[in-house]
């Protein structure tokens, strides 16, 4: 079966990451995608970690999309966009504020065209104030948004970035739910709508839920973060690393029985879990000289038998052929006509009612142009 979102039909302008994500988030759950490309293709086929020409960042974040080349600086070119728009349920643009609109791709002129239509735009820092017109990159979000502060854990201490595109993933992912919210509200009014999306307010919306409890009650607000420390996350064994959660009483218990060492049960520093958390360098400090005399998979055989909550800090290898991955069928492999064969994560989501099914693989620059426009001279690639 071909997933939820059979029939839907979408109009993809979108580039790089955040926006090509989303949209191939809905044709993994079945909606036909409509990739339009300006000549020289989404910037992405350009990238490294290639094999036959085509880049693993494009093949990950393209897949079961079908493309056309649409050169946007031709009146023709706009008028193709403008057909395909017009039998579309979704059109996704990722332009800096104003482009769309300059260039007759606005939301009023294509929903009026299409009163059904769900027109989504994503930008970087939003659709207007200081910051709307820059170019937006994720490292930049992660700066703005304070991110990089809340990875560093103190105001003090130099800001980190998250290694990995952050604000773009959360974007797509957002962007890609409020479009099936959008398509629901659809069939009750029976009109579409406008959805504008920022990066910026994304990343905002998702830190406060855990990162800024001491901004959230006004006019009692933290005017310092107090720094934390990285060793609650991850502890270094003998010979690996893995992470221990110690939330509860219970916890500090299964962690002295586990090491063997029942004399921290004894220490008043750690009583309690609000002793455990005024104390929290020194019970970082002392859990990790506790793990440093253990091997990585003893230690949390012993852990797992106490009941303390643990996991193995694998590497991307590790991870890969993880027994836990294997059981949830998380990683699919397929063949690509020019790429060979491909290994990528399945779309999370599971709907047992209308199974999706495996995806076609991420289409060539231009591949589906004649078949979907026809021989139109203005949407072929300049020679």
């Amino acid at each position: 079966m071909p997933g939820p979102l059979e029939g839907v039909r979408v109009i993809d302008l979108t580039t790089v990451i955040s926006g090509p994500m989303a949209t191939m988030i809905l044709a993994d759950q079945g909606a036909t995608v409509i990739k339009v490309e300006r000549p020289e293709g989404d910037y992405t086929r350009q990238l490294s970690t290639r094999r036959g020409g085509l880049s693993a960042s494009y093949l990950n974040n393209n897949r079961g999309k079908k493309s056309v080349v649409i050169d946007l600086k031709d009146p023709s070119g706009l008028n193709a966009v403008k057909q395909l728009v017009a039998d579309a349920d979704v059109f996704v643009q990722n332009f800096r504020p104003g482009v769309a609109e300059r260039l007759g791709l606005g939301s009023n002129a294509l929903c009026s065209s299409n009163p059904r239509l769900i027109y989504t735009s994503i930008v970087g820092f939003g659709f207007e104030g200081p910051l709307a017109d820059k170019p937006t990159y994720d490292p930049l979000v992660q700066a703005v948004s304070s991110l990089a502060t809340v990875q560093a854990g103190s105001d003090e201490d130099r800001p980190r970035l998250i290694r990995t595109i952050l604000p773009d993933k959360l974007t797509a992912i957002q962007t890609s739910q409020a479009i099936v919210a959008a398509l629901l509200a659809r069939e009750r009014s029976g009109v579409g709508q406008e959805i504008r999306l920022s990066m910026l307010d994304t990343v905002v919306a998702f830190l406060w839920g855990s990162d800024m409890n001491g901004h959230t009650f006004v006019n009692d607000e933290l005017h310092r973060e107090e720094a934390q420390s990285f060793l609650d996350l991850i502890y270094g064994a003998a010979d690996g690393f893995l992470s221990i959660s110690v939330m509860q009483d219970k916890d500090w218990e299964g962690l002295a029985r586990a090491t063997g060492r029942p004399d921290i049960l004894l220490d008043p520093r750690f009583a309690d879990a609000e002793l455990r958390e005024v104390n929290r360098e020194a019970r970082l400090t002392l859990t990790q000289s506790i793990v440093a005399g253990f091997k990585r998979d003893e230690l949390l055989a012993r852990l797992e038998a106490a009941g303390v909550p643990c996991a193995p800090a694998l590497t991307r290898t590790e991870m890969r052929h993880h027994p836990q991955i294997a059981a949830n069928k998380t990683l699919i492999e397929y063949d690509h006509p020019v790429a060979g064969r491909l290994r990528q994560a399945r779309t999370p989501a599971q709907f047992l009612g209308t199974p999706t099914s495996l995806p076609s693989p991420a289409p060539a620059l231009g591949e589906h142009t004649a078949l979907i426009l026809g021989d139109t001279k203005a949407c072929e690639p300049a020679k």
